[in-house]
């Protein structure tokens, strides 16, 4: 039948195709009137046809399944277990424990025995993670150790420059098969305003850095190449996608291409491992059940651009304290998408030939990028230039413009705004960015949301 109905329909050119649209212009610039420029630098065509696309000689593997996975804070220990063995039972199939200081580790995961676990510390303790590596010989974990990640995001390091990487080189001694000690956190370049270029240009010099300081330790004889290919393999990344749908799908998949090409110039050959939120950036107080759509469209960009485990955040994470009813909404959401929706992986993407050529466009500038940061000597350097914080700012300041004109448009805040919608009795939690005083070795790069200027504005009315 499909071979019938396109012996019917001759096949139209790009030329054509772009030949008529002209005529229907009447006059009017092609260029000027139908081609979009984003913040990334790229030009958004009308069209897109197969005779004329882009594309990278690249496809994320079909065998990606991502997994769904729920957020706890460790507080309480008795009480963060109960909830991850609870969440199981609702569907999850990973859990991710927050903590910012060493807890039992047996006591927080009895009864997880057969998933992933992932982590993320605000603090640097070599003998309890040197417990949890351990521990993990029974399991598959991942402790994110990011020593890049909290200087970039605090201004510090955890102790100093040099204390940070003994302690790291004394994990990656240690390093198992089954654990994954180093974590690339990118999440908050998005929530501070980068753009999806300089976020797969930024995850790619972040984890050059620890590339260079592993193969160090080769050249000193203190890993071996086995080793250092089982450290590698294991590194995470995780990403913050944003409400820019066909272009969170074409970043991550642009990431992937770039990595891999990144470690075959190390004579290294793996997949990333990603796990995908939703960006804080444009959620918002007002109209805050807008948020459930936009943290949808947000976990399937991650899926379809190839994610291995996304963790939904509750519709109302910006003002309200964790609660039941928010978070089984959370968890539901990746339910639907991968039970009733049926999208479980990135073979939707394959072919299209607008992700495709976006995948190609990131990807591209990207590497322009993460080569200008290696030649000016690398990341870190970049960090304590100021940099790093200046380009993710100036994109900010754009994106700002760009909200506060309506150009991008957050319904119910800058759009469609319900003005007998109050906010001030449902806030338990501040909402806005908070301003630390205390002395910092570089500028902190601060994730802050668009709506939050104008937000203010209408509590204090």
């Amino acid at each position: 039948m499909s071979d019938f109905l396109f012996e019917n329909f001759p096949s139209i050119s790009s030329k054509q195709w772009k030949q008529k649209i002209q005529f229907d212009l009447k006059g009017l610039d092609y260029n000027d009137t139908l081609l979009t420029s984003t913040n990334e630098g790229i030009r958004i065509k009308p069209f897109y046809h197969n005779d004329s696309f882009k594309s990278l000689d690249f496809n994320v593997p079909d065998s990606k399944k991502t997994d769904i996975c729920q957020n706890f804070f460790v507080n309480d220990v008795k009480t963060a277990n109960f909830l991850a063995v609870k969440a199981l039972k609702k569907g999850v199939d990973s859990v991710k424990f927050i903590a910012d200081k060493s807890f039992d580790i047996n006591l927080l995961l009895k009864g997880l025995d057969d998933i992933d676990i992932y982590f993320q510390f605000s603090f640097l303790d070599e003998d309890f993670l040197l417990k949890l590596i351990d521990h993990g010989k029974k399991r598959k974990i991942f402790l994110n150790v990011d020593l890049i990640g909290n200087l970039s995001k605090t201004g510090n390091w955890f102790f100093n420059n040099k204390k940070d990487h003994e302690v790291l080189k004394a994990l990656l001694l240690r390093s198992v098969e089954t654990v994954s000690i180093i974590g690339i956190d990118l999440v908050n370049y998005k929530n501070a305003g980068a753009n999806t270029v300089q976020e797969v240009a930024y995850a790619l010099a972040h984890a050059n850095e620890y590339l260079n300081f592993i193969f160090d330790l080769n050249i000193k004889k203190e890993l071996s190449l086995s080793e250092i290919e089982n450290i590698i393999k294991n590194i995470f990344f995780s990403f913050a996608q944003g409400g820019n749908y066909f272009f969170e799908i074409a970043k991550l998949r642009a990431f992937q291409y770039l990595w891999k090409l990144l470690l075959n110039e190390y004579q290294i050959e793996s997949q990333a491992i990603i796990m995908a939120e939703p960006s804080f950036r444009n959620k918002t107080l007002y109209d805050y059940n807008a948020n459930l759509l936009r943290s949808t469209t947000e976990s399937m960009s991650g899926i379809l651009g190839g994610a291995n485990v996304i963790c939904n955040h509750a519709y109302d994470v910006v003002f309200h304290r964790k609660n039941e009813f928010g978070e089984r909404i959370a968890r539901n959401q990746l339910i639907i998408l991968k039970e009733e929706s049926h999208i479980t992986n990135s073979e939707a993407t394959s072919g299209s030939y607008y992700i495709e050529e976006l995948t190609f466009e990131i990807a591209e500038k990207a590497l322009e990028i993460f080569k200008e940061i290696e030649r000016s000597g690398g990341f870190v350097k970049q960090l304590f230039d100021g940099t790093i914080q200046r380009k993710i700012k100036e994109n900010a300041i754009k994106e700002q413009q760009q909200f506060d004109s309506g150009e991008i448009v957050l319904l119910g805040t800058n759009k469609y705004a319900n003005k007998e919608d109050k906010m001030k009795n449902e806030l338990e939690l501040y909402p806005f960015v908070k301003k630390k005083n205390g002395k910092t070795e570089i500028q902190p790069i601060i994730a802050i949301r668009l709506a939050e200027v104008m937000e203010k504005k209408r509590l204090d009315k």
